[in-house]
């Protein structure tokens, strides 16, 4: 199986936080002063996102003429991911001590990398990935929040506090742009962090040459528990070892 992705979710692909590109700043759980920097708010929300159980992620996509979306919980040691794009879909459940991986068939193969013959062998089923596993390790480090809270936030280097604030959730909004790939296109990225109480991702809006999408993260601190898939086949029976 050649997983060609690693979770639907555009989150992932963001840059890690750079604590050295923040330093400097009162470790607090908001923006401190009533002048905010894009230091300020991103060391603001590092310290407040590693203390956070859980976040309620919804995104929808359209790229070209596919809308997709994805619905995730992610938690301490537990998620789930349900992403849909055209009449095609998947969901990943990460547990303590497995992970499961079912869905449509194109969404099996098409979307998330698999052989024919492997879709073929899960069916109607849910692969179960047992913990120490590659598989198991890509998927909890995509649905749980140890490393996933942290790969929300940018980089302070080449992000900017634009001068107003959003003007719905009336949040600081930060900007930045991603230069085009070999692989993908160029991207910019506006992210909304509350301005009261906490500083915590709000929502984000991202647009390409060929798309774009609006993600919103809410709930958070939600305690995570997800449901174990009643019918399972373990991914050995479906990936011999070679």
């Amino acid at each position: 199986m050649a997983i060609i992705r690693r979770t639907s979710l555009r989150v992932t692909s963001l840059a890690l936080l750079s604590t050295a590109l923040v330093v400097g700043t009162p470790l607090a759980a908001h923006a401190s002063g009533s002048h905010p920097t894009v230091a300020s708010i991103l060391k603001a929300a590092q310290t407040a996102i590693v203390k956070e159980n859980g976040v309620h992620v919804t995104v929808a996509t359209v790229s070209g003429k596919t809308d997709s979306s994805v619905i995730a919980d992610i938690g301490k040691t537990s998620g789930t991911e349900t992403y849909v794009s055209g009449n095609e879909s998947f969901t990943i459940t990460v547990t303590p001590t497995y992970a499961y991986l079912s869905g449509s068939q194109k969404g099996l193969t098409t979307l998330m990398g698999l052989t024919a013959a492997e879709q073929k062998k899960i069916g109607k089923h849910s692969m179960a990935m047992k913990k120490g596993t590659s598989y198991y390790t890509t998927f909890k480090s995509n649905l749980t929040s140890g490393t996933t809270f942290a790969s929300l936030l940018p980089v302070a280097k080449g992000t900017r506090l634009l001068g107003t604030r959003d003007k719905n959730t009336k949040g600081y909004d930060l900007k930045w742009t991603a230069k085009a790939t070999s692989t993908q296109p160029k991207t910019t990225t506006v992210m909304t962090f509350s301005s009261k109480g906490t500083t915590l991702p709000i929502k984000d809006a991202v647009s390409t040459s060929t798309g774009k999408s609006e993600t919103t993260f809410s709930k958070w601190g939600e305690t995570v528990s997800v449901k174990v898939p009643s019918s399972t086949i373990p991914y050995a029976q479906v990936i011999p070892a070679s």
